[in-house]
């Protein structure tokens, strides 16, 4: 069974921290990342956690700890994760629609970086020319993932240099004597279904002669977490023979041994995450039992954004019959969390769970309505640590120049 912190646990978490409160487990992280090596024992797979997902530093420590790489979507993750104790060459650069001196300044701490543009391809080429080892972000034009939002392989994706392109990609390999050492594609989030990834790995067989320095493969994330009770995630023990299937036919094909990369992000994160909250307010209003909680979308934003899912449980009444209720936040904006839901009585000063808080959770919060953001606690070994304190005032106005009269 997977580990999972208790309603007594989280109960004396938030009544030491006070709440809105993020908890995170990292004994549930690292059994995510075993499960992972498990399934791709019998490749030559690497994995780096896609840091975007939650960048606390002490959660990338620990990530470290336990063998995984980091992967950054921007050159301040790529300094967090540096400081978190990764070494360069296990840090994974993938920009987008960035300034081309990010991508230079990236290249100045001597990180694996993957390039999604033209553009930018182009200036690597003029600047490092083969001294560099770089990979290329296509786009493999296949619709994937739980939401368009999240949604990044298809034909209308901002994301990658469309596989169509792939003849300018080569030339411009041939004229700046670019050293291409890794094809990079991303789908998307939240994908269940397997053949996603076979579909994606059979658009790159047909590139790999192009590329004659070719070493990795690296196939994104977004694996999908199960969110709702009873739902299934991704088959990672199905895709981890898949793959061996897979790349032992390239290896037959073109007498080359490639390595295989993946990012997850979401897949490590997610279900060991915990938002804690407590309810201020019960409101009735015809047949609808409105539950206002400490919280908003000013600190879990992912429902009102893609209309995601997550459980809620009454960690401090939960004997009792389960209600119907709204679910909703304290901001000057509709913030519903969930929706005529089934949830055991709520009474005010209840404290609520929402489950799989770990990823894009903290990290998408805001200071919206000048509220503060929340603090969050890692609990290793049974025992909580602040790992980030709560907001103050002089949070809010420690950024800000202050005119004089």
């Amino acid at each position: 069974m997977p580990q999972v912190l208790t309603h007594q646990q989280l109960l004396k978490i938030a009544g030491e921290f006070g709440t809105p409160l993020y908890v995170y487990h990292a004994e549930r992280i690292t059994e995510q990342y075993h499960r992972l090596q498990e399934a791709f024992k019998e490749t030559s797979t690497t994995f780096f956690y896609a840091c975007k997902a939650l960048t606390n530093v002490s959660v990338l420590k620990h990530i470290k700890s336990i063998g995984c790489n980091a992967d950054c979507s921007s050159l301040n993750e790529v300094q967090l994760a540096l400081k978190a104790g990764f070494r360069p060459e296990q840090i994974l650069y993938t920009s987008n629609n960035v300034a081309f001196s990010e991508i230079e300044n990236a290249a100045s701490f001597g990180v694996h970086i993957n390039i999604d543009s033209l553009s930018n391809l182009r200036k690597f080429g003029q600047k490092y020319g083969h001294s560099y080892p770089v990979g290329v972000r296509l786009r493999p034009n296949i619709m994937a993932g739980g939401n368009l939002k999240i949604s990044t392989g298809h034909n209308k994706s901002k994301f990658g240099i469309p596989v169509e392109d792939t003849e300018k990609v080569v030339q411009l390999m041939k004229e700046k004597n670019l050293h291409i050492r890794t094809l990079h594609i991303h789908t998307g989030s939240e994908i269940k279904d397997v053949e996603v990834f076979a579909r994606g790995i059979e658009v790159l067989f047909e590139l790999i002669p192009h590329f004659p320095e070719l070493e990795v493969i690296d196939l994104g994330g977004g694996f999908k977490v199960p969110y709702v009770p009873g739902e299934e995630g991704t088959d990672i023990t199905l895709l981890g023979k898949k793959v061996k299937e897979e790349f032992g036919t390239i290896e037959k094909r073109y007498n080359r041994k490639l390595q295989v990369w993946f990012e997850p992000g979401k897949f490590l994160v997610s279900e060991a995450g915990y938002f804690i909250v407590q309810v201020n307010v019960l409101k009735q209003s015809g047949d609808t039992c409105f539950a206002g909680v400490n919280s908003g979308l000013n600190h879990l934003i992912r429902p009102m954004f893609y209309g995601s899912y997550h459980h809620i449980e009454n960690i401090s009444n939960v004997a009792a019959e389960p209600q119907r209720y709204n679910i909703t936040g304290n901001i000057c904006e509709t913030d519903t969390f969930a929706e005529d839901r089934m949830v055991a009585e709520i009474r005010e000063d209840d404290y609520l769970v929402f489950y799989n808080a770990g990823a894009y959770g903290f990290e998408m919060a805001s200071n919206y309505n000048s509220r503060f953001k929340p603090a969050e606690v890692l609990v290793k070994n049974n025992i909580p640590t602040l790992v980030r304190r709560r907001d103050t005032l002089e949070d809010l106005l420690a950024t800000q120049v202050v005119m004089t009269d």
